[in-house]
């Protein structure tokens, strides 16, 4: 479980989040919205540790995050992986060496053995063709599907985390990404892999999640379900949601 406690984080004058509190299972399927510079980015960082809070705690199963040595940390980020938005893929890696860097950080395999393992992680996400190209000769679909096998190389996850992983692409593609991501998150709770996927995007969280969690002004201004979301009487939310309405 993910717990935070009063979680504050400001940049100089700039507050990013404010006494943020909420508890999420792993299994669960979860799209936090919000306008730019909400704070839903810095959310998935301060669960990987990535950042740390001004103040309060964040707890992954029981652990204070803040009080972890760097061995148990990295136990704890392996509970994890993370798309960041965009792909941010390698330029100067070919799709094989993108997906099989992970593998090499973490495993001592030869490389008959890390092939193998690329190869069966692009086929799951439907693009073992594309092996041999570099990030440049590939669509903007494409290149986020390579940052989720290369999000999955290292372990195999009890929760992935979406940066924004449908920003820039077209409503088919969109679409495409959308599917893959519940295909990967797929089964039955609490068995399932679950996801945080940070959007903008309305129209591809109803998509994939099941609860939808609203940032305004560095606090969470909504929690619930789909349906209590479409019944929301907050005028601004309301109109963030226009396009489910």
């Amino acid at each position: 479980m993910i717990v935070f406690e009063d979680v504050s984080l400001s940049f100089g004058d700039h507050v990013v989040l404010d006494r943020v509190s909420f508890s999420a299972n792993f299994y669960e399927k979860i799209a936090i919205l919000g306008g730019s510079g909400a704070g839903k980015t810095t959310i998935l960082r301060l669960i990987l540790k990535l950042v740390e809070p001004d103040s309060g705690r964040i707890l992954i199963d029981g652990q204070d995050i803040a009080r972890l040595s760097e061995k148990q940390l990295r136990e704890v980020r392996m509970k994890f992986s993370i798309v960041f938005q965009e792909g941010a893929l390698f330029d100067s890696m070919n799709v094989k060496e993108n997906v099989a860097f992970c593998i090499r950080e973490y495993y001592n395999l030869s490389e008959e053995e890390i092939e193998s393992r690329v190869r069966d992680l692009l086929r799951r996400v439907g693009i073992e063709d594309a092996i041999d190209l570099m990030p440049e000769e590939l669509s903007g679909g494409m290149q986020r599907r390579v940052a989720i096998a290369r999000s999955l190389a290292a372990c195999e996850p009890r929760m992935i985390l979406y940066d924004e992983p449908t920003t820039g692409l077209d409503p088919i593609t969109a679409d495409t990404i959308c599917e893959l991501i519940n295909e990967l998150s797929q089964g039955e709770p609490p068995e399932r892999r679950g996801l945080i996927m940070v959007t903008h995007k309305v129209t591809d969280a109803v998509k994939v999640a099941e609860r939808f969690m609203y940032l305004r002004s560095g606090r969470i201004a909504f929690d619930g379900g789909l349906e209590e979301l479409k019944a929301t009487t907050d005028q601004e939310l309301r109109r963030f949601i226009n396009e489910i309405l």
